[in-house]
């Protein structure tokens, strides 16, 4: 009689426990709908092509450095910036005393769009969601006492990145710290902008030209620094699955080759200072996944170029704890949820990393908070041992095999690209943009039907919530006090220099002669201001505005068999029987806010259930906002914000509409808006306020309900 082998023993086992069922049963799906076992064995490992490589070699699967960190640890950053460049420094410095390694500046709306802090557009937005930095003077002070030769500094900075990389350069300078010894990285990705995070200033082709000038500047004058940080956290923020955030980000990568390419340098001049940025979320195998499939897939996009230096072909990755994943609702999980999603970025072999803090659903992370989100990062490191084996998945059965899914997938995405002309052509045609958005109304349909648990939301809720301890800013005192220190900047210069710096970039812009940074920096030891800085490329450039438009069908086939959704759609036809018309909403973002998930979902998940939507644009004012309302006749504005400009934006909104004699028209909020200024909201007259986490088939329900109301 034969022997049955050790696998057929294990089935009929496995079998027996599942009660006669085949264990295919268990099989699982990642986001992108990729089919995944519930059991991996040697034999998935067959026909993988990088199983034997090791680490530091290419293509890197298993880390970029050959003892990753047994040899040294990641860097922990700590992403922050708020209200002055005083109280931000002292920030820094504390959380550097207290085990940081690195800096990660965050500025605010009106620093990354390119205006002064007394630009009239910008008055919710001053301190909010970062430090103001209106010259070389507030970067001074950012940076004081902070030896720049020692100490990494990273930048979130994008539309605003000559001015900002300028002051950075010569407040070093001015320090005693030569641009060849500063280290770190200048985010620096405008396609990424256009796609999705939206706080551009220039179009496209001008954006691109400063890339590449910021490409040839660095490359010649500082060795130690990143000339760009290509990013893919915000497409997951805005709600790309892991692996349309990697084939994306890697699109991207290859249009700044390209860019680079054609201004004239080599792909050795500049493709080794090249780093990414990745978003981890709660996906805890396929973010580890991710990140070594990136390393594979940039290796193979890189050779197409016949680098020498070996480096060229390297992905190094800075990565962020996800700031999506945090809920309002019992936030003393996202402290969970934050150490799932470092511990996916250090398995992965990330090179630095971000832990966010608990409280960022609601509001600015405060001291505690803060100190919570790094200290989880110094207890992997420290206590854990996990530095102490390079690459522990290495091997894996199913986390090899996950890994060439990614890179498979991945690249059908990639491949999908090219064939559209490249990432910038695809962004052109709007392609990637909607397909995030698509993605994000799925995302919201799984979590609002409950398919998908997010714990405290949608399955064990808590009764009655608990207030936090939270951060707020003195938005009009940061401004005033910005304000003070623009007029002591321009009344103490040379103006003759400083206009004379002006025009150089004005004429740069026209002709295309020159470096625009070099020019930039030219100006910042000038004095002239962030603003004048832009202003003066703005003139021949000109600001750009993209066109906004909602998708429509996707949450709603996802809602079909939801019977507080099919409810919500009788009641909007009963409506438009009574009335003559649909109830009409206008969705809203006002300041310098690009962040648009939110203000997207909504627009075509209530589009989909019967509302008639129109979207604002962005970057709007509150008199931009109430104009538009009055125009499309709507019964409701509804106010998305995420960067804390709510108390002062929608009272604005509220005397506009006052002003202009549209009082029957109401206002609703949504967004990162704390508990503790509810009171002052509704006081101010908003009728509804839904927080991050409101299903929205209640949001739906609640909203007709207040247009019955106001017009009963």
């Amino acid at each position: 009689m034969k022997e049955s082998s050790p696998m057929q023993d294990w089935q009929k086992l496995s079998e027996k426990e599942l009660h006669g069922k085949k264990l295919d049963t268990l099989n699982w799906s990642t986001p992108d709908g990729s089919l995944l076992k519930a059991l991996y064995t040697s034999e998935d490992l067959k026909d993988l092509p990088h199983i034997h490589s090791l680490p530091g070699l290419d293509p890197f699967l298993r880390g970029p450095k050959a003892t990753m960190y047994a040899g040294r640890p990641w860097t922990i950053r700590q992403y922050a910036g708020f209200s002055t460049a005083e109280e931000s420094n002292a920030f820094y410095r504390r959380a550097l005393a207290a085990g940081g390694q690195g800096i990660s500046v965050a500025f605010d709306l009106a620093t990354h769009r390119g205006y002064d802090s007394d630009h009239p557009r910008v008055k919710g937005d001053v301190g909010k969601a970062g430090v103001a930095i209106d010259s070389v003077e507030d970067m001074k002070i950012l940076f004081s006492e902070i030896p720049l030769d020692k100490i990494s500094v990273s930048m979130t900075m994008n539309g605003a990145v000559l001015p900002v990389l300028a002051c950075f350069i010569v407040a070093a300078e001015e320090q005693g710290v030569s641009r060849s010894q500063l280290s770190g990285t200048i985010q620096n990705d405008i396609l990424k902008e256009f796609m999705v995070r939206n706080t551009y200033i220039y179009p496209p082709a001008p954006s691109m030209k400063i890339v590449a000038d910021i490409f040839a500047y660095t490359s010649e004058h500082m060795p130690k620094f990143n000339s760009i940080s290509i990013s893919g956290y915000h497409m997951q923020e805005a709600g790309a699955d892991p692996i349309l955030e990697l084939a994306y980000t890697l699109s991207d990568g290859k249009e700044y080759i390209e860019t680079a390419l054609k201004s004239g340098l080599k792909i050795d001049d500049f493709a080794p200072r090249l780093s990414f940025f990745f978003g981890i979320g709660m996906n805890f195998y396929l973010e580890i996944a991710k990140l070594r499939a990136a390393r594979v897939l940039w290796s193979k996009i890189v050779e197409k170029y016949s680098p020498q230096n070996i480096k060229s072909k390297m992905l190094r990755t800075h990565c962020q704890t996800s700031g999506w994943s945090l809920t309002e609702q019992d936030p003393y999980n996202n402290v969970i949820r934050t150490t799932l999603e470092a511990m996916s970025a250090v398995f992965g072999g990330t090179q630095s990393l971000h832990t966010n803090s608990f409280d960022e659903a609601v509001a600015l992370p405060t001291e505690f908070s803060s100190r919570i989100a790094r200290n989880t990062q110094i207890i992997i490191q420290e206590e854990s041992s996990i530095t102490k084996v390079i690459d522990p998945w290495g091997g894996s059965y199913f986390m090899e095999s996950l890994t060439q899914n990614v890179i498979d997938k991945s690249w059908e995405i990639i491949e999908e690209i090219d064939q559209m002309g490249g990432m910038a052509k695809a962004i052109e045609q709007g392609y990637p943009k909607m397909k995030i958005e698509e993605a994000a109304a799925k995302k919201q349909a799984l979590i609002d039907n409950g398919e998908e648990v997010i714990l405290g939301v949608n399955k064990y809720q808590l009764t009655k919530e608990e207030e936090i301890e939270i951060l707020e800013i003195d938005n009009p005192a940061v401004r005033e006090n910005q304000i003070l220190s623009l007029k002591k900047l321009k009344s103490n210069r040379n103006e003759k220099s400083a206009q004379n710096a002006l025009e150089a970039l004005t004429k740069y812009a026209e002709t295309g002669v020159g470096n625009s940074l070099e020019l930039s920096i030219q100006a910042a030891r000038a004095r002239c201001s962030l603003g004048e800085m832009t202003m003066a490329l703005e003139k021949i450039w000109g600001r750009y505005k993209a066109n906004t438009q909602v998708i429509s069908g996707v949450y709603g086939r996802s809602m079909e068999k939801n019977e507080q959704w099919q409810n919500i759609y009788k009641d909007i036809l009963e409506f438009e029987k009574q009335e003559g018309r649909r109830p009409r909403m206008l969705v809203a973002k006002m300041g310098q806010d690009g962040h648009d998930r939110g203000a997207k979902v909504i627009a075509t998940a209530f589009a989909d259930v019967g509302f008639d939507i129109d979207l604002a644009p962005l970057f709007s004012t509150p008199e931009d906002v109430a104009k538009h309302a009055i125009e499309n006749d709507v019964h409701v504005i509804g106010v998305s914000t995420q960067a804390a400009g709510h108390k002062t934006l929608i009272p604005d909104l509220i005397a506009e509409l006052k002003k202009l004699k549209a009082n029957d028209i109401i206002i609703v909020a949504g967004g990162v808006i704390p508990k503790q200024d509810y009171d002052f909201l509704y006081k101010a007259g908003v009728k509804g306020i839904f927080g991050p986490g409101t299903p929205i088939p209640l949001a739906a329900a609640d909203v007709l309900k207040a247009i019955k109301l106001a017009r009963s």
